[in-house]
């Protein structure tokens, strides 16, 4: 069986960092992909398209990589487990096994293909409990090693999805769920830093990060988290589609400026 997961080793020595990207998968397994509406398995929609590709360069640094091979469809690994609401502000948000897209548009071929209570559990045990053991695994394994650990879990989204947000979102949007998931210091760094660049910077608002930042995020232990959400038209087309070199060469500029200093804090704490 495929992993869930796919690991993008360090290309230099390993520093206690690692990198999450939970949305960018596509694939679906062979035993549930026939249950999908086929025109839009085949490109689903609310995928973080080529996020992976945009922190590639975090393992020049030191970093390990972690991201999703299947889609968010399957299960959605940044929900929590018991399907617990993040937000209790009457945001509409997609669920643990989501049966519609953002856009409140029916992903299943017919209502007798919804997981039920026995299927989701199958596919927590198979797709979502081992993508959040190997984070613990390589946390753990970073914190013995250095006495800390750093996750960042990266996003992207819609400009504008009016289901979630009346408004459009602002560019980036950096969560650590109200300063619960990491040091001021850490804090601090990433925020003066991407403020940097030329898009607007929002904290905790509208996202305070997800699941796993809230998960495994725990500062008195020396294990920090936060999450970066973006706006898929910095680095993607007009339409949000396909991926724009130039623009992303921006983003991935401002991204390694802030690693860079990211890790000089990290170092300090």
């Amino acid at each position: 069986m495929q992993q869930p997961f796919h690991i993008i080793e360090p290309t230099v020595k390993k520093i206690p960092f690692i990198l999450s990207v939970p949305h960018c998968g596509t694939a679906f397994p062979d035993e549930i992909k026939g249950d999908y509406n086929p025109e839009m398995a085949a490109q689903p929609d609310d995928t973080d398209w080529f996020v992976e590709e945009l922190y590639k360069f975090a393992s020049e640094f030191g970093i390990t990589i972690i991201y999703a091979h299947y889609s968010r469809w399957v299960i959605d690994l940044n929900r929590d487990p018991e399907s617990k609401a993040l937000y209790n502000d009457g945001r509409i948000i997609t669920g643990l096994c989501s049966n519609t897209d953002f856009f409140g548009h029916p992903i299943y071929t017919s209502d007798d293909k919804i997981p039920n209570a026995d299927e989701i559990q199958r596919r927590l045990d198979t797709y979502y409990w081992p993508y959040y053991n190997k984070i613990t695994e390589l946390l753990q394994a970073r914190k013995a090693e250095f006495g800390k650990a750093l996750l960042w879990d990266g996003h992207s989204i819609r400009r504008s999805v009016p289901t979630i947000s009346k408004v459009d979102f602002p560019d980036l949007i950096l969560g650590n769920n109200d300063g619960k998931t990491a040091h001021p210091a850490i804090v601090k760094t990433t925020i003066e830093n991407l403020q940097a660049g030329p898009w607007p910077v929002s904290h905790n608002t509208p996202f305070k990060g997800g699941h796993i930042t809230r998960y495994f995020g725990d500062p008195a232990n020396n294990i920090h988290s936060l999450q970066l959400e973006m706006n898929k038209i910095i680095y993607m087309d007009d339409a949000e589609m396909n991926y724009d070199q130039e623009r992303a060469n921006k983003v991935i500029s401002l991204l390694r400026k802030t690693f860079t200093e990211l890790i000089k804090t990290l170092e300090t704490i």
